[in-house]
């Protein structure tokens, strides 16, 4: 039932704050913008986009305990070091950009903790892992195409036309995927729903 709870909280939790920060912050658009609109835009709406950040970093991090639920030493190493790099490049902007003025430093922030470590190895190994995922529980049609697209976002920063787009579609079925899986793994009663027999009598 945890394991179910747990996938469910971090897709709905992504999506929240991907709309969320879509509207008040033109996210992930406003990256593309340069580093002084972006920084402007963000202090405009700063508590706000904060909190999101907070909502999109805890969600990310969700995917440590459900590996662990998991129990597969390859599922909670993939697991942890995809949350991390996530939440790591996340965290930069509640934690360290309210307290940046000057463009230049923002941007090699965004390029060294974004880019790199949250984006580029984030969609690397959640691509790994949802493989990897469904090699033990299935939903294969649904798992392999989101990690496709999702690893398709390292050629972002290369400039290759139409990856942002891809990532982006990845991401959706990778948590409707999410969201599939949950309802897979749910413990089922065994119960016969017909048997009105109190459980203590069964017993004996």
């Amino acid at each position: 039932m945890l394991l179910t709870l747990l996938l469910v909280a971090g897709a709905v939790g992504a999506n929240l704050a991907f709309i969320g920060l879509g509207m008040v912050f033109d996210y992930p658009d406003v990256l593309a913008k340069p580093p002084q609109e972006a920084l402007d835009a963000f202090h405009q709406n700063q508590l706000a986009v904060s909190a999101l950040f907070l909502l999109l970093a805890a969600s990310a991090a969700l995917l440590i305990p459900i590996s662990r639920k998991m129990n597969k030493p390859d599922l909670i190493a993939l697991g942890t070091a995809a949350a991390l790099v996530q939440v790591i490049g996340l965290l930069r902007w509640p934690l360290i950009v309210p307290f940046i003025d000057d463009p230049d430093t923002f941007k090699t922030l965004s390029t060294v903790l974004g880019t790199v470590i949250g984006e580029t190895l984030g969609y690397a190994l959640t691509a790994i892992w949802t493989v990897r995922v469904a090699h033990y529980y299935g939903l294969k049609f649904l798992a392999y195409p989101a990690a496709g697209l999702v690893a398709l976002g390292v050629l972002i920063p290369l400039g290759v036309p139409g990856t942002d787009m891809a990532n982006f579609i990845g991401y959706i079925l990778y948590t409707v995927w999410l969201i599939v899986l949950a309802i897979s793994v749910r413990p089922r009663s065994t119960k016969n729903p017909l048997d009105s027999t109190p459980w203590a009598a069964r017993q004996s």
